[in-house]
């Protein structure tokens, strides 16, 4: 059976490499596509030989389609996510979720009364070092985790990569946040998955080129104390024109470092784990998380159940939001910060 879909939004950056994977597949079939953009709703439309709605009623309506895809401007998925929602439609909507906090939770809460699916684009979960890594702090192979650094950056800014049709990802009011939080989210999320919630964080933020104005961040560096005593530190820029070393990990019995990809591992207990290197035993990589949506939703994933990747849940990507929000809130009061909690 071929599970139909809306697209609702099609102005995020990642929204090409979506299409393609929905063409890609024979279970699922994209039957309509809304977007305040009326040029740009037939140009995704067309891609996926989709037609073209300009009323959200028809799509909440159609009891045909089962899921939503959330592409929009980010200040534009409060309504968007509510109102699918409140249809009952699974909903993929992409990172990050909320401007901050307060529409972040509020979406938590509509999609947690709907019961219905929910997925987000944090795809470097399955990422097997950062499997691995995660495997290896619940198993105690890093003692107590002292400090933790992961940075996420690359030369969008430089190579004019916002100029033409993704201009309004660096445009605060409409995407929330600039380079730091665009590239930052993914990182925070690894952090958060890997170490836990935190307790405050401060941030400092900057521009190189001003290619988008002074009020777009272009880089910035986070510091965050963790609930169970470990510093981090979350690097995210758009003006990189290389960007070697992605992670350190430290604790008080292991250790551990990303070079180009590959994992450096020290840890006295773990056998062969001498950090000398590089440690290939590694978890195979998951299907991205747009994939791993699709397959939930249609049923398709013959994956064991002891080992299926799990979605990020709602409140997870709630609270990423939050983070981001302390973070951005930090650096223009210059002091240390608390995130919201949800309710």
């Amino acid at each position: 059976m071929t599970v139909k879909l809306a697209l609702v939004g099609g102005a995020h950056i990642h929204t090409p490499g979506f299409i393609k994977r929905l063409n890609d597949r024979q279970d699922v079939a994209v039957k309509c596509v809304w977007d305040h953009d009326a040029e740009r709703a037939q140009r995704r439309a067309a891609a996926l030989n989709a037609e073209v709605v300009g009323d959200l009623d028809a799509i909440w309506g159609d009891a045909s389609i089962a899921a939503a895809i959330v592409c929009s401007e980010t200040d534009r998925h409060a309504q968007l996510v509510t109102a699918a929602a409140g249809a009952g439609k699974h909903l993929f909507v992409e990172k990050p979720l909320g401007m901050g906090a307060e529409d972040a939770y509020a979406m938590a809460e509509a999609i947690e009364q709907a019961g219905v699916l929910f997925q987000t684009g944090y795809f470097q979960r399955g990422n097997p070092i950062h499997q691995f890594l995660r495997d290896q702090i619940a198993g105690g192979a890093f003692g107590k985790v002292t400090r933790y650094r992961h940075t996420n950056c690359h030369a969008g800014a430089l190579k004019g990569w916002f100029d033409t049709e993704w201009r309004w990802m660096a445009e605060l009011p409409q995407a929330g946040c600039g380079a730091f939080g665009d590239l930052g989210t993914h990182a925070l999320d690894i952090m958060l998955w890997l170490v836990g919630d935190v307790t405050e964080v401060a941030a400092s933020l900057n521009t190189a080129t001003g290619r988008y104005g002074p009020e777009c961040d272009e880089y910035g560096e986070g510091l965050l104390r963790f609930a169970n005593g470990a510093i981090g530190s979350l690097a995210a820029g758009w003006v990189d024109i290389a960007h070697p070393i992605s992670l350190v990990l430290s604790g008080t019995e292991g250790h551990a470092y990303v070079v180009n990809g590959q994992l450096f591992f020290q840890s006295e207990q773990v056998i062969g784990a001498d950090g000398k290197t590089p440690w290939t035993d590694l978890p195979a990589a998951w299907p991205h998380a747009f994939e791993l949506f699709l397959n939930a939703l249609t049923g398709n994933d013959v994956t064991p159940a002891d080992q299926k990747p799990t979605l990020v849940s709602v409140r997870e990507a709630a609270y990423r939001s939050a983070v981001m929000e302390a973070l951005y809130r930090s650096a223009g009061a210059r002091a240390w910060i608390a995130p919201e909690v949800g309710r």
